[in-house]
């Protein structure tokens, strides 16, 4: 096959969202595609040596490739608004560590059961982020045409297009837990942040208490007393 006949979104998505030794099913969920496309994929791709799967999982081969995937991908979104689908699968492709975090958390954990204070205008993505990775990031997201702020909400009129991501930089480590494809704060992180503000989130916390098992009350007695 040539080789503009892997310049497809499918194949640009799988290399951009692979990380080293991650399983066909991992890649799938990060990207939303049915396994049995991307396993088709991935063997495509491994045929062009593209990339190489192995039973350690799948690692990128030729970053030119993928170097020409990140350009057709940021051309393709820039052109239109981020879909929310989308706005879930771009961070996967900068190839830093991140994690899913405030709104996100319980939007993830789940399992997109609960969404709160978003709409199809103003779609604010909440991710935790290394410090140091933090001007990479906001580099990033401009090839996509999708604005970055840090630390804070902006105000829908201060941003262009309905997605747009809020970074919260870290200083130490980032926990991370994967649920269905998606990097996410831990589940007890989420629950705290949640209690927060506990009005806002009562249905979300109670399909955690019931989806895992969770005693939110007995738990955190003591920032709900605060």
């Amino acid at each position: 096959m040539a080789t503009t006949d892997f310049m497809n979104p499918t194949a640009a998505k799988i290399v951009l969202a692979a990380q080293h030794g991650d399983s066909i099913n991992r890649i799938s969920n990060k990207i939303g595609t049915s396994y049995s496309w991307v396993y088709d994929w991935i063997g495509r791709l491994d045929d062009a040596e593209i990339i190489l799967n192995t039973d350690n999982g799948v690692r990128v081969l030729d970053y030119e490739m993928r170097r020409r995937y990140e350009e057709m991908m940021g051309t393709l979104y820039s052109r239109d608004d981020v879909s929310q689908e989308d706005a879930y699968v771009i961070p996967h492709f900068a190839g830093m560590e991140f994690a899913y975090t405030e709104i996100d958390a319980a939007y993830v954990w789940t399992n997109g059961g609960f969404q709160i204070a978003r709409s199809h205008d103003d779609y604010p993505v909440f991710i935790e982020v290394h410090e140091r990775d933090v001007d990479r990031w906001i580099e990033f997201f401009e090839q996509f045409g999708v604005d970055t702020t840090v630390g804070e909400r902006p105000d829908a009129a201060d941003v262009d297009g309905s997605v747009h991501y809020v970074l919260f930089p870290q200083e130490e480590s980032i926990d991370v837990e994967w649920v269905d494809g998606n990097p996410v704060i831990p589940l007890d992180a989420t629950v705290s942040q949640m209690v927060e503000t506990r009005p806002a989130y009562e249905p979300a916390l109670e399909m955690l208490a019931d989806e895992h098992d969770v005693d939110i009350d007995a738990s955190h007695r003591d920032e709900i007393a605060n």
